[in-house]
């Protein structure tokens, strides 16, 4: 174990009753090389998903808050990252899409001083994809993403985005729902940032299984990322290592904002 670097795990809940436990057991027992915890946001949860939480309520790894109404995915991160008491944090939903087993592998270009942030990149295939229309909006908003800030990102739309904690917060993120991983994304891109990517697996649910993304948030996503790329930049980073940044793009002269 590292004692110098802590995880904060991000986990945004909305009615998933049906794989809550499941998923907050699958992080709790990954051998993670460092320290870390499970912050955790109901965000208004109506299914009896609010009934589970007390199965971990003496587990000094897993911290539960909650929305009294539904506010979106973006408002349950922000709230997450405002409660992180670690050096770095993941997003981590609870539809079991992604395996909590596989973030030691975002973790170790980081332990090894290669990145500041890292991607989980999906593959996408026959046994693994909700639908060929999913797929073509994600590689055609990551495509658009690519043309815009002049880079070459996997999976814009991924969920696992392993960067500081300080850098999280200082992006101020404001779309509350799933327009938010546009938003990080293009953030990182104009503000001098290439992510690491990392190959990991991807199980996609359908729609009658819970599937909450729409079209709409892929055409939501476009406009999310034009917006970025002529937004001044008025908020610079903190003193980073040069490992994650894109070559060519100077850091702007403050510090971060912090919300």
């Amino acid at each position: 174990m590292i004692p110098t670097v802590k995880l904060s795990i991000l986990m945004p809940v909305y009615n998933e009753r049906a794989t809550l436990l499941s998923a907050i057991k699958d992080v709790l027992n990954v051998n993670f090389p460092c320290e870390f915890e499970l912050v955790i946001v109901d965000d208004g949860s109506t299914d009896g998903t609010r009934e589970l939480y007390s199965s971990f309520s003496d587990d000094p790894r897993v911290t539960v808050l909650q929305h009294q109404r539904n506010r979106g995915k973006g408002a349950a991160i922000r709230t997450a990252a405002s409660a992180a008491t670690g050096d770095y944090v993941i997003m981590c939903d609870a539809d079991l899409e992604y395996s909590p087993a596989e973030i030691p592998a975002l973790l170790a270009p980081v332990l090894a001083g290669q990145a500041e942030v890292v991607y989980g990149t999906r593959t996408f295939g026959s046994h693994n994809a909700y639908s060929y229309a999913y797929v073509l909006g994600n590689k055609g908003v990551t495509t658009f993403a690519n043309v815009l800030f002049n880079c070459y990102i996997s999976d814009l739309e991924t969920c696992f985005k392993l960067m500081p904690t300080t850098l999280y917060r200082g992006l101020d993120i404001r779309q509350t729902g799933f327009g938010m991983e546009a938003e990080v994304t293009g953030k990182l891109l104009r503000r001098g940032f290439r992510p690491y990517e990392v190959p990991i697996s991807y199980k996609a649910r359908s729609r009658e299984a819970g599937k909450k993304l729409t079209w709409r948030d892929g055409a939501e996503a476009l406009w999310i990322l034009a917006r970025q790329r002529v937004a001044p930049r008025s908020v610079s980073l903190p003193p980073f290592s040069a490992a994650g940044r894109m070559h060519g793009l100077e850091p702007p002269a403050r510090a971060l904002r912090q919300p």
